[in-house]
């Protein structure tokens, strides 16, 4: 049996919430950035089933909501700058998770493996894992699935 090599990361994507997979999922993609010298793209989407019809409409509210996620985001970014993690970057972007990870977020950031958690926190928790297994069914790149 031929003996793999294990491929060293470049630019490793972490969705991140504030579930405790999400957690669990940002911390082992701190040491795996760290052990590869890779850059890490800490990614949020900001999902519009968690307004009302009305604040979803109201631009102000969108961007406001928008706003406060880019304020939570810089503290992963510092949290992991602080963990030795060489180069990091942050995006943001709007709709379902799972899709928009897959449709916009892989490809504008040019990475090479997704790491999540398995749940959500929000109103992704009642499907049990579906983003999970889409993002892992549909992405174009590595996907680890992190599971308490």
């Amino acid at each position: 049996m031929q003996e793999e090599q294990h491929k060293n990361f470049k630019r490793i994507l972490v969705g991140v919430d504030d579930s405790e997979d999400a957690q669990l999922a940002f911390r082992y993609a701190i040491r795996e950035a760290r052990s590869s010298d890779a850059t890490l793209i800490i990614a949020s989407i900001l999902e519009h089933e968690e307004m009302n019809v009305y604040e979803a409409l109201n631009k102000d509210y969108v961007h406001g909501k928008r706003d406060e996620l880019i304020d939570h985001i810089s503290k992963y970014r510092d949290l992991a700058l602080r963990a030795g993690v060489k180069e990091v970057e942050m995006i943001i972007d709007e709709g379902e998770a799972g899709e928009t990870i897959v449709k916009n977020v892989i490809p504008a950031s040019d990475a090479d493996l997704l790491i999540i958690g398995s749940l959500s926190k929000t109103g992704i928790r009642k499907y049990f894992g579906s983003q999970a297994a889409y993002m892992a069914k549909y992405s174009p790149i590595s996907v680890m699935v992190v599971r308490e």
